[in-house]
């Protein structure tokens, strides 16, 4: 099955700007509004909560608010199904190595492991 036409136009789009994208100005969150929200629109989620739903209801909570310990912490992305959190997205500028610079990894298994979430990707070589 071939990607949606979307998610293609976002490929050719990362491609074509690719040397700007790169560059350490470019932020967080433009990558988010750019070309994340976009990305997951595309696979069905209500990224801007069209649907109307209570705030418990949403498919997708932003900047969701996560106690760890005595210090509360932001993942970018809080996916949820039927109100019940499935998984977080945590989100990099494209300068960040994630190969190399495993702190983002991390900080998204310490989201996983802290809200008693299954799901937590581990990085390989």
């Amino acid at each position: 099955m071939p990607a949606p036409q979307v998610v293609r136009d976002l490929i050719e789009r990362f491609e074509r700007n690719r040397a700007a994208y790169m560059m350490p100005t470019y932020n967080e969150t433009e990558v988010r509004r750019e070309f994340l929200d976009p990305l997951f629109g595309a696979m069905g989620w209500d990224m801007d909560n069209s649907a109307g739903y209570a705030e418990p209801y949403k498919d997708v909570v932003h900047e969701y608010r996560l106690r760890i310990g005595k210090e509360t912490k932001a993942p970018d992305y809080s996916f949820r199904i039927g109100g019940t959190r499935k998984f977080f997205v945590e989100a990099k500028r494209p300068s960040v190595n994630v190969q190399v610079d495993r702190a983002g990894a991390y900080q998204l298994r310490r989201y996983a492991w802290s809200a008693k979430l299954p799901l937590s990707p581990k990085f390989r070589k």
